[in-house]
């Protein structure tokens, strides 16, 4: 009987044991170390993503401030359409605001509550207004979405005086602003969301386009 042989297998096999487990060891810790190193850039990449997803509604407005980092909580369940504290975004140029950005809810939608993005100047008007999140239909109340067609873009330059508050309704309740062919709840719930939102910045205006405060003194 060959013993040496029968004593040995075990020792090889806790070897290459041993040896796969190093190389794991290893393995996690290079990761350890890209994942650390670029960290950074990734962070800055994703911050650069959602800096340009927020400020692409505001079409030409120049701005040299962090809409990020420059926000204010807000909460009003009836303009705003939820319960929920929101954000807005501050916009500015050389310390004057020159827009906001508010994260409002249109309740009402065929598919539930439809977030929105919407940005106002100081006088009231629309810059622009993005559809966030939504449960809509395919192929129907999807519509609403940016990259599905234009229709979002009826809300550019309209204001509370424009069209008239009665007017502020999709075409087949007398108003102004266009439905879908068979998906009529959709925009109807988007229109109300954005004529509150802009009533929620006439009675807010001081507040939300308050200056920068001035930096403390050295």
């Amino acid at each position: 009987m060959d013993t040496h042989r029968t004593d040995a297998a075990p020792g090889r096999a806790l070897r290459a044991a041993a040896v796969l487990a190093a190389a794991a060891v290893a393995a996690v810790a290079l990761v350890s170390v890209v994942h650390e190193r670029t960290r950074p850039q990734i962070e800055a990449s994703q911050r650069a993503e959602r800096l340009a997803r927020l400020t692409s509604v505001l079409g030409g407005v120049a701005w040299d401030n962090d809409p990020l980092a420059d926000t204010l909580a807000v909460r009003d369940p009836e303009l705003l359409g939820t319960d929920e504290t929101l954000v807005a975004h501050r916009v500015r140029l050389r310390g004057v605001t020159v827009a906001v950005l508010l994260n409002v809810v249109a309740p009402g939608g065929y598919g539930g509550a439809i977030r929105l993005l919407v940005a106002a100047d100081p006088q009231g008007r629309l810059l622009g207004v993005r559809v966030v999140e939504h449960h809509e239909t395919p192929a129907l109340g999807d519509g609403i979405e940016e990259r599905r067609t234009d229709w979002v873009h009826g809300f550019d330059g309209r204001s509370l005086g424009d069209p008239p508050p009665a007017r502020w309704q999709v075409r087949k309740d007398g108003g102004d602003f266009d439905q879908f062919t068979g998906a009529t709840v959709t925009p109807r719930a988007v229109v109300r969301g954005v004529r509150n939102a802009l009533v929620y910045v006439e009675r807010h205006r001081e507040q939300l386009f308050a200056a920068a405060a001035a930096p403390a003194a050295p």
